[in-house]
């Protein structure tokens, strides 16, 4: 992934525009240009660079990594200090799924959420709190309080859910109960279970 794609990706985030709506921004009829562009399998032609700064409301300079800050409009806001962490695949927000540890790309998160990695979500169980397709922030720690968000390790795969301990009792409770029943492990069983850090942020394409 080229410097530029970075740049467009982590904007993009930011802004909290969705891949359509980006595309819609530079007049393309589809999401797949951007995904593609994203991803740096497409280069980005100089003559585009304009455009899409004005698209993602920032300078060229700054997409191309010339300059550190990005361009903040009259009348808005300047954004939070942000530091990069990286996506590194997904995790169920509905029955476990295998937790892929391959990192896919960064991106730009708030530097005050302290944040170690990213996981994209799949599945309802956690909705409207989380749902299909957010991506959350994970700070990693090895332990959370009763009833917080933590990504849990089960064996080989990973799951998000509130986390809850009753002496020698650990429950996985969904906000969607009627998704996903909870999920009890007592006795042996606590030995596959890791927590693997608690859910510190999200973002979600509008």
């Amino acid at each position: 992934m080229s410097e530029l794609s970075r740049r467009i990706l982590q904007r993009r985030l930011e802004l909290g525009l969705s891949q359509e709506e980006l595309a819609q921004r530079m007049g393309y009829r589809s999401k797949s240009s951007i995904t593609k562009l994203e991803k740096g399998v497409n280069d980005i032609p100089q003559s585009k660079v304009e455009e899409f700064a004005a698209a993602l409301e920032t300078t060229p300079a700054w997409l191309m990594g010339l300059e550190n800050t990005a361009f903040v409009p009259p009348g808005f806001e300047p954004l939070p200090e942000m530091v990069r962490v990286p996506l590194v695949g997904s995790i169920a927000c509905g029955s476990p799924i295998t937790a892929e540890q391959n990192i896919e790309c960064y991106i730009g998160v708030p530097a005050a959420w302290h944040a170690d990695f990213a996981l994209t979500c799949h599945g309802s169980s956690m909705a409207p709190t989380i749902c299909d397709g957010d991506i959350v922030c994970i700070r990693c720690q090895p332990e959370v309080e009763q009833g917080e968000i933590a990504a849990v390790r089960i064996g080989d795969e990973a799951t998000l859910k509130h986390f809850h301990r009753q002496g020698d009792t650990v429950m996985l409770l969904a906000d969607n109960a009627a998704v996903c029943p909870p999920m009890i492990y007592a006795g042996p069983q606590l030995n596959e279970i890791q927590i693997e850090g608690r859910a510190v942020g999200f973002c979600r394409g509008l």
